[in-house]
């Protein structure tokens, strides 16, 4: 599909089974823009939409767990679960992915050690994704293949000096403000936090799925200003790979940070 033909709503929601009476149980659509492989939904997005609706505000200290492939343009239910917090996607085939609060007592986790925007941008010229055996030219957050202003187009690049991290810089664009409010909606600090991490493991020989990712918000960015975003590979057991990622706003403060579980899939 070209990019301009895709839906720009950054949530939709759609008639259907939920409850009416709690606005976080409204159906949910993924719009075919915000894909991540082909034909399924950037986990990235996902999890940042489903943490606005789990615990409101900027999204900040929420677990989204991922069960399977998010589908595109369809409306999927969603459960709230009072006892446990627990916000669950699902449609007739079962549960998609979870959404759960993270304990306010537990310490926030150490961001990544920053880079200055030039050097991000000096990394981002060794982005792996530029190379033909890519998977996800058409990422939203980080598919070379997408146009300005329609994707992220995050290009992460290992740096010189540090062979477990990556950089790059994210100027977002104005379409990603939130209403009302003149920063970027939460849900894309999300897709941003995503892909800089999968990219510190994923090669020519393994792609990866998002498979848990656990993000801290502590500020939303604004538009048209410079951010830094790093990645960092913290290991790998078997089919399972564990990263980090952190956004710092233009002025190196650190905005944003995640920890995810990727998952290898079987061949």
């Amino acid at each position: 599909m070209h990019p301009n033909a895709r839906s720009h709503s950054p949530e939709q929601t759609s008639s259907g089974a939920g409850d009416a009476a709690d606005p976080r149980c409204a159906p949910l659509v993924v719009p075919g823009r915000f894909n991540g492989p082909p034909g399924m939904g950037n986990g990235g997005y996902l999890a940042g939409l489903l943490a606005t609706r789990a615990v409101g505000g900027i999204a900040s200290g929420v677990a989204v767990t991922l069960r399977r492939a998010v589908p595109l343009d369809r409306p999927l239910a969603l459960a709230h679960d009072a006892a446990s917090g627990t916000l669950t996607l699902a449609e007739d085939a079962g549960a998609i992915a979870e959404a759960i609060p993270v304990d306010p007592a537990l310490p926030l986790p150490t961001p990544i050690d920053p880079v200055t925007p030039a050097e991000a941008a000096e990394a981002s010229r060794s982005y792996p994704g530029f190379a033909t055996w890519n998977p996800y030219t058409d990422c939203f957050v980080c598919g070379p293949d997408r146009a300005e202003g329609d994707g992220l187009r995050l290009f992460p690049g290992m740096l010189a000096d540090r062979p477990d991290t990556n950089a790059c810089v994210w100027t977002p664009h104005g379409s990603l403000v939130a209403p009302d409010t003149g920063q970027v909606s939460p849900e894309f600090v999300w897709a941003a936090l995503d892909c800089p991490g999968g990219w510190t493991g994923i090669d020519r020989d393994t792609a990866l799925l998002l498979g848990r990712m656990t993000a801290h918000v502590y500020a939303l960015p604004y538009p048209d200003e410079p951010c830094v975003v790093l990645g960092r590979l913290l290991g790998r057991d078997g089919r399972k790979v564990r990263t980090a990622t952190t956004l710092y706003d233009a002025e190196g403060r650190p905005a944003a940070h995640a920890e995810q579980v990727w998952i290898a899939p079987r061949t």
